[in-house]
């Protein structure tokens, strides 16, 4: 069995190969979600830059394909769902997807994903990657007139800080 990718449990021939052939078209937001995370998986490069909205200009063929090659995608979760049903309705999908890079170290991509559909077919508009925001300290910030954290005993400014 040749289990797709995208987490159906179907095999790959009944699921997202279809879409990557350019068989048949994704009927919704999520299952074109689905066949993208899948194309990454299966190194389909050319359906991810068909699948993006008509004239993107921010896509670059050649970082993707190096993502989808150097990384061991391991599994897809679709967190939320909104599917619009109009001609030109936005379909949102909120997702986690799991891989690890090429030193086998795992990382997390949570996205919430925009989709469009326009002539009948869906297209990925835009994402916005979850968890992004301000960065926080770990620590405390130290300040100038504190005693330095290296326990020299002077203050931060004139030792680790200068």
């Amino acid at each position: 069995m040749n289990p797709c990718p995208c987490g159906s449990e179907k095999e790959y021939e009944n699921c997202c190969e279809k879409y990557h052939k350019g068989e048949s078209k994704a009927e919704t937001a999520e299952l074109l979600m689905r066949a993208r995370y899948s194309a990454f998986a299966k190194n389909q490069v050319q359906y991810i830059a068909d699948t993006h909205i008509p004239g993107t200009k921010d896509f670059n063929a050649d970082e993707a394909a190096e993502w989808a090659t150097t990384s061991t995608w391991k599994g897809l979760k679709i967190v939320n769902t909104k599917q619009g049903q109009a001609e030109h309705d936005k379909g949102v999908v909120e997702f986690q997807a799991l891989y690890s890079d090429k030193e086998n170290t795992d990382y997390l991509h949570h996205e919430i994903s925009t989709f469009k559909k326009i002539d009948g077919a869906w297209h990925y508009d835009e994402g916005q990657i979850v968890g992004t925001g301000p960065i926080k300290r770990s620590a405390p910030k130290v300040g100038r007139n504190e005693p330095c954290p290296c326990g020299s005993g002077k203050k931060s400014k004139k030792c680790c800080g200068a």
